[in-house]
Order: structure tokens, then sequence, then C-alpha cells
């Protein structure tokens, strides 16, 4: 659902075989160095975030989903300041300019989290826009 959601901001259609690519899924379930969180609502899976870089200079959210059916509930606020406070230090979150809905949601965010103290840098090549804070 993620990459058919996304396919929208990225572009990109289905393999032959009617699925998206899963390279960061697999990274995520066997890289030491990120980790993947499976958001629940009522016993159902809402969504999912990946980190990277956990022992890197900065915390990188490679992904980070919630289904439409649950979008505008409060659930991905929740579930994004769960997984950053899991991981205290410098953070990059990335996302594209034309995602209207991504660009308030991730600002919104970035100031709830860390006040007046984040950045946003746009970038050439997708994704387009970063943010970047610091958590204690």
């Amino acid at each position: 659902m993620f990459r058919h959601d996304m396919a929208e901001f990225q572009g990109g259609l289905p393999g032959s075989d009617a699925t998206y690519h899963s390279d960061r899924l697999r990274h995520a379930l066997e890289d030491d160095d990120w980790a993947a969180y499976l958001f629940i609502s009522d016993d159902r899976p809402v969504g999912f975030s990946f980190v990277r870089a956990l022992s890197g200079p900065a915390r990188v959210l490679n992904s980070f989903f919630v289904v439409r059916g649950a979008r505008r509930s409060g659930i991905g606020t929740r579930a994004v300041r769960e997984v950053i406070a899991r991981h205290p230090g410098p953070w990059r979150i990335a996302f594209q300019r034309s995602n209207t809905a991504a660009v308030v949601f991730w600002r919104r965010v970035a100031t709830e989290i860390a006040g007046d103290s984040w950045t946003e840098e746009p970038e050439d090549v997708p994704p387009d826009v970063w943010i970047s804070f610091t958590t204690g």
C-alpha cells in the first residue's frame, strides 16, 4: 500500500508480478543499522516506519506510512513521536514537495517536537525536501 501510495509522487509501476520493490523492507528487517516499527490500532495494522542510520551522525526516517482510513486521526503523530523518542539525537526526515499533506504534516510534527529549532532544506532530486532537528 505504501509503494502504491507513493507512486503518485515518485512515479513507478509495479513489477510483472504485480508487486512493488521491497528492498527497504528487506533492509529494515535484516540490517542492524535499521529499525522497523509497525503501528497497531484496535489489533489492526494501520501503518509502519523504517529508521536507518541508527549508528550514523543522524537517524533517517526512511519510510513512514499510515493507511488512508486511519489518517487525520492522530495515529500518525503519536506514532512518529514514539519512534523518534526511541532514538534521541539528530534526525533527518524526507518528503516530496508535491505531497501537500506530507508538507503540512512534517512541518507540524517538527514544530511539535523541536519548537523553532528545525530546518527545512530543499533538494534537487526526490525526495525534494529534508527536515532536520535534534531531540534530547
